[in-house]
């Protein structure tokens, strides 16, 4: 605890500091996740990014809502972000796939425009991440995540090294926290 003055417009003159780990503390130990696969060549069998995250989820005690997989075409992938975003059983949607500057790529246009708060710290980090694993290449990535509509949306790339670089460093260490903050 940390005193104040008074005249800081706080009467008690008392400051209290709640810390990340405090936070992460008081987060959902299990969430609500829904996977989305963009892909125009990607089948259930083939679909070794969705896969890895529904894994990395189960593996971590988190509930997978669903599973998808949808053209790279904006409108579907829209739809299927926005059905998770709607369904009450859903904290979490996370995208792989789409996340390149390919003409076809456009998960990162479609998601953007849905985010209502960014969380660039994401995207910084993974692209800072991937280019220990992969060097100047990882700035082809257009990862993102942010807040919309009160669930946490996460693009991934749709390689599998990328999904699990992403959900083993970054996303399943701070999973709880980010609904904890999206719920408040």
């Amino acid at each position: 605890m940390v005193r104040a003055s008074p005249a800081a417009g706080n009467p008690g003159g008392i400051i209290r500091r709640v810390s990340h780990t405090a936070h992460r503390g008081e987060a959902p130990r299990t969430t609500r996740c829904a996977v989305v696969t963009v892909s125009d060549t990607r089948t259930e069998e083939t679909d070794r990014g969705g896969g890895a995250i529904v894994e990395l989820l189960a593996q971590a005690g988190q509930d997978v809502a669903g599973k998808t997989i949808v053209p790279d075409d904006p409108e579907r992938i829209r739809a299927a972000v926005q059905a998770g975003m709607g369904a009450p059983e859903v904290d979490v949607v996370i995208t792989t796939g789409g996340t390149g500057i390919t003409r076809r790529d456009g998960t990162y246009e479609v998601v953007s425009a849905l985010l209502d708060k960014r969380i660039d710290g994401f995207g910084e980090l993974f692209r800072a991440l991937s280019y220990q694993e992969i060097g100047p290449a990882a700035m082809l990535s257009r990862a993102c995540a942010g807040l919309a509509a009160g669930t946490i949306v996460i693009s991934l790339p749709g390689s599998e090294n990328a999904v699990r670089l992403a959900m083993t460093k970054l996303i399943l260490p701070e999973l709880g926290h980010m609904v904890r903050e999206a719920r408040r």
